[in-house]
């Protein structure tokens, strides 16, 4: 079998980023080797200078250089309660509303049976150490509102109901600003069955 030259593995390694197809690849691979060699280095060097640098954090289980991350690290957060999502991005988008002010556990993934992803794949035993550690009080499921996000928010809750904790899971409802018409029924009947007292 013929090996790859070092244009098609560049082209093939720029392919494992998420919606990136073959042309945007190969794309990328000739602007960089054509006109941006200096970015090309820049970016081989952060690439491997994070992959030597950044690992879990002890407690949270989120991307750190350190041996614990910042936020568990600051003694202003609310200890008693501890929101579970399914990756770094999805804890940064809940830190950007700037609405939760408790500590975080960050799966690295979900429950997904067909894709081979089981509990011990999403750190489902640091979790439960974490969150039974004495102090959380209620855990918070933010994972995504799609099977594998639900099937892993009902194991997680199932998991830590059973050992006195209690659980609570992100509403669902309409859009800030959707218009009843153009929202699809589902939703609709989500935020109905989930309303609140005003």
């Amino acid at each position: 079998m013929k090996s790859l030259g070092s244009l098609e593995q560049l082209s093939e390694a720029l392919r494992r980023l998420p919606g990136v197809g073959p042309k945007s690849a190969l794309r990328m691979t000739y602007h960089l080797l054509q006109h941006d060699r200096e970015g090309a280095e820049l970016i081989g060097r952060a690439m491997l200078s994070a992959l030597n640098m950044v690992h879990n954090c002890s407690l949270c289980n989120t991307f750190t250089e350190n041996e614990t991350c910042e936020l568990c690290l600051n003694q202003e957060r609310e200890r008693s309660m501890l929101c579970v999502v399914e990756s770094p991005s999805d804890q940064l988008m809940i830190e950007q509303t700037m609405t939760y002010k408790g500590l975080y556990f960050v799966l690295m993934g979900r429950l997904s049976p067909l894709d081979g992803v089981g509990p011990q794949h999403i750190h489902l035993e640091k979790l439960v150490r974490r969150a039974t550690d004495g102090q959380v009080r209620e855990v918070v499921l933010a994972t995504n509102f799609n099977n594998e996000g639900e099937a892993t928010a009902h194991y997680i809750s199932e998991t830590l109901k059973a050992r006195g904790l209690l659980v609570s899971r992100l509403a669902r409802g309409v859009p800030v600003g959707g218009e009843l018409e153009y929202v699809d029924p589902g939703t609709i009947a989500r935020a109905m069955l989930d309303r609140r007292v005003t």
